[in-house]
């Protein structure tokens, strides 16, 4: 499922002839799941797209999230939690 998110992902960056921009983000609320990108702008459902993988993990408030934005900035895919060294 989450290869099939990618690769609606990637055709559209292609067909639109603009990369897929890779972005950052942190878990401001887990109920529902809220991920503020870059301390601009907060998103929530239905512009976050979660694959299963990632639904099955644990998120707490300050989590970092890896994010890919789909072309025109509607979607953004949430890719998986960024662990700290």
């Amino acid at each position: 499922m989450m290869l099939d998110v990618i690769k609606k992902a990637a055709v559209a960056a292609v067909d639109a002839k603009s990369p897929v921009q890779i972005m950052y983000g942190n878990v401001t609320s887990t109920q529902p799941l809220e991920i503020t990108v870059e301390q601009r702008f907060a998103l929530r459902d239905p512009f976050l797209v979660i694959p299963e993988s990632a639904t099955q993990k644990n998120w707490m408030i300050g989590d970092s999230a890896l994010m890919l934005r789909v072309q025109g900035g509607d979607s953004y895919v949430v890719l998986d939690r960024l662990v700290k060294p």
